[in-house]
């Protein structure tokens, strides 16, 4: 038997699956030779034990992003992305033939027939397409520190926080809600809140709100808020069944890591406390795409790391599957690097030392193969190539195989600014999130019970008419005098006049309704 023939048998052994599965492509012996009618498939069922993609840039990750969500979204099952540089939009437009798709097809053994995918375009920051947005309540005290990166005694803060305003009824919506709190405590509530909660650093709480205001230099103001973003609205399916393709536009979101990560994991967070349990089924019902995952772990602290590793090993019993995009597997930490059983990895360049230690301690990533030196394989993988190993629908890896992946059967390019306009105006998403809403919430109950207190101060201090004038006068002025060399309260008034501006601005840019405080939404 030839070693053609020979591999073509162990191929077909390999990826034979008696249930439901989607096609990647067509087995490649070497550079040259594609096994006929070896398909490379993955079993529907197993899409859930989360995935990688990998490769140096221009080798064509982002469409085999493309492919695969295309591949389960004509399977029924929902699929999210992560489209940091603007150019998946074109799954919502059918695609073209040509002679180079025709002519690789008929080596994979598949038919191209070109289609559109129903697609729904989301929106941190003022993308166009529906707003995605999350109250500080939701958060919770817990993980609203670990995306501060706090320490355990300003974390113990935050939950105090979270607890006093949970007791006192203060919605916690946005983020000018919470640094107001911080005021609130440290100035005119001091004494109340030590005297029930204990004593609070104020060198602690002036970290705190640096952080915030870190954070709200990378717009996480326009996050905070509301309408919140309900999950539930990335399932859905078209007419003929095919599963909805929502995709975030992120195209300025590339220097601010800090709110791409605040954002993903609230959402996996959410995910995981509202869908129910689904354990092993025949399909999953969501797929998240990662793309540029490195902004996600990159300088992540050991804490927020612990958490994500947590989502991941969890949110598989949801039926959720989470598939990380990246130039390199030694980006993603090897905790969870573990835990991908669907692996897709586009050549590596070998320019440096450091490049082929690299390239060889990925190569034992996969698993061993009779039929090619794996080192040597990823550095001469084409574009539209990779090499696979997925799990079977036992559970156990696939032989790698060296794959020629289909082409898309969407457009291989972005919608035209029409299009896009077109696409977000038919949206029913961008009619029920984009709203603008500013309810009253800790920020405007706190200013609101500081202006009753300092108008009944000026009541109690003004004068009576029994008095003699030059008395009224003489008290008038020592109650001015005193007030104005006080340091907390001349602080108090900058900090008064600087959030009701902030305020009024906040009004024009919109706030949502439907928070949440202690599990109950408002």
């Amino acid at each position: 038997m030839d070693s053609l023939q020979k591999f073509t048998d162990a191929i077909k052994e390999g990826y034979n699956f008696s249930g439901p599965s989607l096609v990647l492509g067509g087995a490649m012996l070497d550079d040259t030779q594609v096994a006929q009618d070896a398909l490379i498939k993955a079993p529907l069922s197993m899409l859930n034990r989360h995935g990688l993609i990998a490769g140096a840039t221009g080798t064509g990750k982002t469409k085999t992003i493309q492919v695969i969500a295309e591949e389960m979204a004509a399977n029924g099952i929902s699929v999210l992305l992560m489209d940091l540089k603007g150019d998946l939009s074109g799954l919502a437009a059918p695609g073209t033939d040509n002679a180079a798709i025709t002519e690789r097809h008929e080596k994979i053994g598949v038919p191209y027939q070109a289609q559109a995918l129903p697609v729904e375009l989301l929106t941190l920051s003022n993308e166009k397409g529906a707003r995605l947005r999350a109250t500080v309540t939701e958060f919770g005290p817990i993980l609203f520190s670990k995306i501060l990166e706090l320490n355990d005694t300003q974390s113990g803060i935050v939950s105090l926080i979270f607890k006093y305003c949970d007791d006192n009824g203060l919605p916690l919506l946005d983020l000018k809600d919470f640094k107001q709190v911080i005021h609130h405590i440290n100035n005119e509530g001091k004494e109340k809140v030590e005297a029930e909660y204990g004593s609070i650093s104020s060198a602690s709480t002036g970290t705190i709100l640096r952080k915030i205001i870190e954070l709200e230099q990378q717009g996480a103001e326009l996050f905070f808020g509301e309408t919140s973003f309900d999950p539930q609205d990335l399932m859905r399916y078209d007419a003929n069944g095919n599963g909805l393709i929502s995709i975030i536009r992120l195209t300025d979101m590339q220097d601010r890591p800090k709110l791409f990560s605040t954002f993903m994991l609230s959402l996996l967070a959410e995910i995981y406390a509202t869908f129910p349990e689904q354990g092993d089924a025949e399909k999953p019902k969501l797929c998240l795409f990662i793309d540029e995952a490195h902004l996600i772990f990159k300088n992540a602290s050991k804490a927020l790391l612990d958490q994500i590793e947590s989502i991941v090993k969890l949110i598989r019993s949801k039926g959720v599957g989470l598939y990380f995009a990246t130039q390199n597997p030694t980006d993603i930490p090897d905790a969870i690097l573990s835990q991908l059983g669907f692996k897709a990895q586009h050549a590596l360049r070998a320019f440096t030392a450091k490049d082929r230690k690299e390239i060889k301690l990925t190569a034992q990533n996969y698993p061993d193969s009779e039929f090619y030196d794996t080192a040597d394989m990823l550095t001469s993988l084409g574009i539209g190539e990779a090499a696979i190993t997925i799990l079977d629908e036992k559970g156990r890896p696939t032989p790698l195989a060296r794959t020629m992946l289909r082409a898309p059967r969407t457009r291989m390019g972005i919608l035209s600014d029409l299009e896009v306009n077109g696409l977000v105006s038919q949206s029913q998403l961008v009619t029920k999130y984009n709203e603008t809403i500013d309810r009253e919430s800790a920020y405007e109950m706190l200013i609101a019970k500081l202006e009753d207190e300092e108008k009944k101060a000026e009541q109690e201090a003004a004068p009576t008419d029994e008095r003699p004038k030059g008395l009224k006068e003489e008290k008038e002025e020592s109650m001015f005098e005193s007030l104005t060399k006080n340091t907390a309260v001349r602080q108090m008034g900058r900090t008064v006049m600087r959030e009701l501006t902030r305020g009024l601005l906040g009004a024009l840019t919109g706030r949502r309704s439907g928070g949440y405080r202690g599990g109950r939404r408002w």
